[in-house]
């Protein structure tokens, strides 16, 4: 005789559809199912929402691929953080063309002191089962070093327009006005390794560059990827020369805000790039 369970169907469709809507909210906004998965430990959502590949290009863990390598991950991660006592907010995000940048502080306990590290975190989806995360930022706030980090994208063609194109022109020249024209009267420029390093208005920005090009001239940075939500552009790059000096390609991003002027209201880095010595 067979047994028949009338609510066992509806049970597995109950189910069938939690599933399916977990994966819709991960897929909605997969950088903040990512940074929950860090900071609780725990990796299953992720599989959820994306079925396919996950891959991460981590600063300090390198490329992430496979279940068991993220289940790791996730797990180092939350032991790391936690005991840095982290506390993560979300600043900024750019979404554009099935891309999202996401800017994120931390607020670190680190060697008995209060810092705010500056992270972005970039998620892109291949395919609908599959996702991409890679995160940007500076070392030396947790440990007082700089990190070479190799390329992770390949040169793409998209190229960023109006007033980024020029700030960007500008940069490789190693024309200090010219980069200062492109910022708002009290617009400012902030360096990967935190807030407290920001440069507002002219005569800093004025002065900060300055410093900036006097290794020989502008910086070499190749175009990766483009995210632009017509507020904010975001590049993906690779660091190839600064002044006169040739380096190995590191990978890093730029997020520019434009104000109402159409001038540049911010532009913030993350990258690890070690600035050459004084005097080379």
């Amino acid at each position: 005789m067979r047994l028949r369970c009338p609510g066992f169907r509806s049970f597995t469709t109950a189910v069938e559809l939690a599933r399916r809507q977990a994966r819709a909210a991960g897929q909605a906004d997969p950088v903040a199912q990512y940074l929950a998965a860090l900071t609780k430990g725990d990796a299953h959502p992720l599989h959820e929402a994306w079925p396919g590949d996950i891959v991460i290009y981590d600063p300090k863990a390198g490329v992430i691929r496979g279940h068991r390598e993220l289940r790791r991950f996730v797990s180092e991660n939350k032991t790391w953080l936690a005991g840095l006592g982290a506390r993560i907010e979300t600043m900024t995000s750019t979404c554009a063309g099935g891309r999202a940048v996401v800017e994120l502080l931390a607020q670190l306990t680190y060697d008995g002191r209060e810092m705010a590290w500056p992270i972005a975190v970039v998620a892109e989806s291949p395919d609908p089962r599959s996702v991409v995360f890679r995160s940007y930022c500076s070392q030396w706030p947790v440990d007082g070093r700089r990190h070479l980090r190799p390329a992770i994208l390949q040169p793409g063609s998209a190229r960023p327009g109006d007033i980024v194109a020029r700030y960007r022109a500008a940069l490789e020249a190693g024309d200090t006005e010219a980069v200062v024209s492109t910022f708002a009267p009290d617009g400012y420029f902030r360096e990967p390794i935190g807030p407290h390093y920001a440069h507002r208005g002219t005569a800093e920005l004025r002065s900060f560059f300055t410093e900036r090009f006097s290794a020989g001239g502008g910086l070499g940075l190749q175009d990766c990827a483009v995210t632009d939500d017509g507020v904010r552009c975001a590049v993906e790059y690779n660091f190839l020369r600064w002044g006169r000096h040739d380096l190995p390609p590191q990978a890093g991003i730029e997020v520019y805000e434009r104000g109402p002027d159409g001038l540049l209201a911010a532009v913030r880095v993350y990258d690890d790039v070690e600035p050459p010595a004084p005097g080379d």
